[in-house]
């Protein structure tokens, strides 16, 4: 396999290396965060403690009521 060499600063490198997996290359753990788009929603089951999952949707449910409020009253607005 052929190879390249990349220069990166300092705080790249130890930024990669933070977030490298214990049993990748760099190699494979740069392929690996190019590609986390594409992972599937379920590799994230899990991610959050339940309290942690609760207090997201509340936020998210918060801010959903206040998009409708501001929403109706834009229609108001227009109308």
């Amino acid at each position: 396999m052929a190879t390249k060499t990349l220069t990166i600063t300092e705080n790249a490198y130890n930024a990669l290396k933070e977030r490298k997996l214990e049993d990748e290359s760099f190699s494979q753990e740069i392929l690996r965060l190019l590609t986390t788009q594409k992972r599937p929603l379920s590799d994230f089951f899990g991610i959050l403690s339940e309290e942690e999952g609760e207090r997201a949707l509340n936020v998210i449910n918060r801010m959903r009521e206040l998009d409708e409020e501001r929403m109706k009253e834009n229609m108001k607005a227009w109308s």
